[in-house]
Order: C-alpha cells, then sequence, then structure tokens
C-alpha cells in the first residue's frame, strides 16, 4: 500500500506500532521538503482573508467570516474556553489509551489506533437500515415511516462500483427526493453509522422542503451537522442496549470518544489556530515559518499535556489542513456535534416537547438565522 494523502490514515489505524511510526516519519519527511512554500502559500491566503475583512471595513477577519451566519465572537470564544475546561478528561483517556496499548509512552500516531481491535461484522444493507430505523423510533412516525421508505426505495445508490467516487454524501434539489451516495461494505461496521449519518442530512433536507419556501429551505454547514451526528447519537445508544457482548460495548464506546476526541477537541484546536495566526497578521507581524510552527506547538502542548510525547515533525501538521484555508470553518464541526448531544440527549430522556422541537428545528431549513434556529 502506497503512503499518500488519502492512505495515511489507515496507517495509523494498524496494529503494529512500527508501521504507524514509519508512515509518520515518512509522511511528514515530505512536508518538511516542502514547509517553505507551503507555510508562504498559507501565509498569504490569511493576508488574503485579513484583506477582505479591512476592505468592508470588519473589525478583524473573525468577525468577518461569523458575520454571514449572525455568529458573535462569544459564540466562538465561549467555544475555545469550554473546550479548554474539558482538557483534563482528554489527557485521562490518553493515559488510559497507553495503559490499554501497552506502551511506555504515547505519541500522536498511537492515538488514532483502536483500543479495541477492528469487529468482525457482516450487516447487509438491508440489517443496517433495519438498525437505523430502529434507533430513530423516538423521533416519531412521521421521520420513521419517510426514511424508510426512502431508503428501501430509490434515496440510497448503496454499493461500490468501478468508476464511483470514494465516501459518502447526501445531497437534493428543491422539489427532488434526497440523494445518498454510499460505498457500503457489509464487512465494515462504521458504515452503519455512515448510513445513519447521511439520513440525518437527507431528512434535515425532506423536512424543510415541506415547510419553506425554495429561498429559505437550504441550511447552513453551521446547522447541517447537527442533523447528522444527532442521528449518530440515537444508534450509538441503541446498539448499546442491543448488545450485551463487551468487546463489541468496548468498541462502541471507544468509537464514541475518538468522535467527541476529533470533532470537539481536536477541531476547536484548530480553531484556536485559526484566531491565533490571522491576530498576528492584523497585528502587522510576519507570518513565517517559524511563526506557525511555534503557535502550532503551543497548542499541541495544551491539548496533548504531558499524556502525549510532541514530536518534532508533529507542528508541521499545520501546512497540511486543507481546512485552513477556508478560515474560521472547522469550529462548526465541533458546535454541531455539541448541539447533536444535547439535543439527543433531550430526546432519550423523554423531556415534554424535546422531539416536537427538534422536528420543528429540522422544518426551519434555513430560514432562521443558525443561534435562533437551535
Amino acid at each position: 500500500l502506497a503512503l499518500t494523502q488519502s492512505t495515511y490514515s489507515s496507517f495509523l489505524l494498524k496494529r503494529k506500532r512500527d508501521i504507524r511510526q514509519r508512515a509518520f516519519v515518512q509522511f511528514y519527511n515530505e512536508f518538511q521538503d516542502h514547509q517553505f512554500t507551503l507555510a508562504a502559500s498559507l501565509a498569504y491566503s490569511m493576508k488574503a482573508d485579513v484583506f477582505r475583512a479591512r476592505a468592508r471595513n470588519y473589525p478583524s477577519a473573525l468577525d468577518a467570516s461569523l458575520f454571514k451566519d449572525d455568529v458573535p465572537v462569544a459564540v466562538y470564544d465561549g467555544l475555545i474556553a469550554a473546550v479548554r475546561k474539558g482538557i483534563p478528561a482528554l489527557l485521562r483517556y490518553y493515559q488510559l489509551r497507553q495503559g490499554v496499548l501497552g506502551l511506555n509512552e504515547l505519541h500522536a500516531y498511537d492515538t488514532y489506533v483502536p483500543l479495541v481491535p477492528e469487529i468482525e461484522t457482516h450487516i447487509s444493507f438491508e440489517e443496517a437500515i433495519d438498525k437505523v430505523i430502529a434507533s430513530l423510533a423516538p423521533l416519531g412516525q412521521e421521520y420513521v415511516e419517510a426514511l424508510q421508505d426512502g431508503l428501501r426505495g430509490r434515496w440510497c445508490d448503496r454499493y461500490e462500483t468501478k468508476g464511483k467516487r470514494s465516501g459518502a454524501f447526501s445531497s437534493a434539489s428543491y422539489g427532488a427526493p434526497p440523494y445518498i451516495l454510499m460505498n457500503y461494505k457489509d464487512d465494515v461496521f462504521a458504515d452503519v453509522y455512515t448510513l445513519a449519518h447521511e439520513a440525518g442530512h437527507s431528512m434535515h433536507t425532506w423536512f424543510a422542503q415541506r415547510s419553506q419556501l425554495f429561498q429559505d429551505y437550504d441550511y447552513p454547514i453551521f446547522l447541517a451537522e447537527v442533523a447528522s451526528t444527532f442521528n449518530e447519537e440515537l444508534l450509538t445508544h441503541f446498539l448499546l442496549e442491543q448488545t450485551t457482548d463487551r468487546n463489541m460495548r468496548a468498541y462502541i464506546i471507544n468509537r464514541q470518544i475518538d468522535d467527541i476526541r476529533g470533532t470537539v477537541f481536536r477541531q476547536t484546536m484548530f480553531a484556536e489556530f485559526e484566531k491565533a495566526t490571522h491576530s498576528i497578521e492584523e497585528s502587522g507581524a510576519a507570518l513565517t515559518l517559524e511563526v506557525f510552527k511555534s503557535e502550532y506547538h503551543k497548542l499541541l502542548a495544551a491539548y496533548f499535556g504531558d499524556a502525549v510525547v510532541i514530536d518534532p515533525e508533529l507542528p508541521l501538521e499545520c501546512l497540511r489542513i486543507p481546512h485552513f484555508y477556508s478560515a474560521f470553518y472547522v469550529y462548526k464541526y465541533a458546535t454541531g456535534l455539541s448541539a447533536a448531544v444535547a439535543l439527543s440527549q433531550r430526546v432519550l430522556a423523554n423531556i415534554p416537547g424535546a422531539v416536537e422541537s427538534y422536528l420543528d428545528f429540522l422544518r426551519l431549513g434555513g430560514s432562521k438565522f443558525p443561534l435562533e434556529a437551535l
């Protein structure tokens, strides 16, 4: 298997540590060879953000980016402050991970391999639909019947075929049924989650189309990830209730923890990096390779503490995150999952009105600003 941008993450999931380590070192050696060019490219992207904000008289590039969704800077800063308070729990998890893997010290390339070896499952697509539909039963008959008819009908292009793009997505055009692209595999347990995730997007569109005019039905990214990850939350709780197999339960819980770690903690760290580096540009200082690496190293030290060894190559990671070229976007992943967890807990706790208020949220589409809708 060749080491590429797309296969790098696969190597980090390997059980053999020397494979993970070699992939990590070789991968960043390539980035080191081009580090000055990449740093210059990223710096000019941030210069452009600042220029456009000043040309339109915004107080900062961050203010300019948040304006479209009517999100105050206090929300962005509040997310960072709240996640920072949760870092001690994250560090305890890293210590647990080190112990379970039996390592003398934990490195970044040890933080992705599942603590529980991949569970061998063979779940047909029809069985996956059954699980997803059963997990979403708390949302009521209208939601479940519409989704079931769609998934068993023609909403979903299910399996991998030659020439088909990889991954999965949900798409729609106004007045037409949702469309889900999948590359479903019976022996990949995570694909059940992918189906639940994309179904969340599709049902968000389904409800919004029936309640809004064309100009108001399409929802912003800030809200899109709420509906999809909400479904994943309900699926997790359903699967934990259904299984008594200790390995399967451990696998599901580990998956949930790593999802929160990767979405809430990691994306918030990225959001901090974007704010810090744009502030440096706005202050008139130069954004050089050393500045990028220094700012990123500070954040790695804060989010990894003493629990993870920071290899000398790791600060180069800031040069390979494509989202940094669409600044102040990644925080939406963290707020989306946070909102999904909170809303799903209300539904699972049978709080009066929780289900109907959630469905009303889906019906709003893009007719209100994100915070007002939530």
